[in-house]
């Protein structure tokens, strides 16, 4: 598969995105633990038994045991799938960092045979909201203005919205809440670090930032948020996406008009008339 021209600047740095995933810790990968146990229970609600799997995730070792004979490929700009050859294929926690998101999701389908499955987690918009918050108002008082520092997420209806523009029939789209506490916002910081999650995006600044801005951001996300014990509350918003590759056997809704029974029948109610 080739890539088309790139018309706009990358907003992402896979480059250094690849050198952060490099030096993760594995026990701080709980996010993609949770996306895996996500995605089996998901699975157990539906009624079919998938044969020929394929796993997109940047970090295979937590999905080889609970799928031994997925092929598992790396999120990269192009996936290593081969089309028309998987009944399921699960994009996990990768389209975040995504340059073209709608690209990957089009890649996907196209690896589906007819009537596959796409299970794809993501973050979502409210992921970090707090941390965000509180290094905006930070860098303001401090820089004088703003830097790209966390990654924008795309809301539930936006990423939705994707999986129509991807060309996935019957698509939904729900968030998994999470809040973890950490004992203060360097402690998340370095948390994120270790789960290969540290900025990369392209126009992030490539010099040291005070350390009066991270004082900053500790005394505002103390004031804004913190608990009752003394702890910093994190968002996390895994994002469910679910879509089927087209197929003429999939329910289709009916047209305008095309019902064989009045909803007054149906309900049993006698029908009451609107004046003119």
């Amino acid at each position: 598969m080739t890539q088309a021209p790139k018309s706009q600047p990358e907003l992402f740095d896979r480059q250094a995105l690849a050198i952060h995933r490099a030096r993760h810790k594995p026990e701080a990968l709980f996010l993609h633990d949770l996306a895996r146990d996500e995605v089996e229970d998901r699975l157990t609600l539906v009624n079919r038994t998938f044969t020929k799997v394929a796993i997109v995730s940047p970090f295979a070792n937590i999905w080889r045991n609970s799928f031994p004979d997925a092929r598992i490929v790396p999120d990269d700009e192009v996936l290593d799938l081969t089309p028309g050859t998987h009944d399921l294929v699960i994009h996990a926690m990768g389209l975040h960092w995504a340059n073209d998101p709608v690209g990957q999701l089009i890649q996907c389908r196209r690896a589906l045979s007819e009537d596959g499955l796409l299970l794809a987690i993501t973050l979502g918009g409210r992921t970090l909201h707090e941390l965000r918050s509180a290094l905006a108002e930070a860098e303001t008082r401090v820089n004088g203005g703003l830097s790209p520092r966390v990654v924008p997420m795309g809301e539930v209806r936006d990423l939705g919205g994707l999986l129509q523009r991807a060309g996935f029939a019957l698509p939904v789209a729900d968030v998994v809440p999470l809040t973890a506490q950490y004992r203060d916002s360097l402690h998340l910081m370095q948390e994120l670090r270790a789960m290969g999650e540290g900025n990369a995006m392209a126009q992030r600044l490539k010099h040291p930032s005070p350390r009066a801005l991270f004082a900053q951001a500790e005394a505002i996300y103390c004031a804004h948020f913190a608990l009752e014990n003394g702890k910093l509350p994190a968002t996390f918003e895994l994002v469910c996406l679910t879509g089927w590759s087209p197929s003429e056997t999939q329910q289709q809704p009916l047209r305008p008009g095309s019902a064989k029974m009045r909803l007054s029948e149906a309900l049993k109610v006698p029908e009451t008339k609107l004046p003119k």
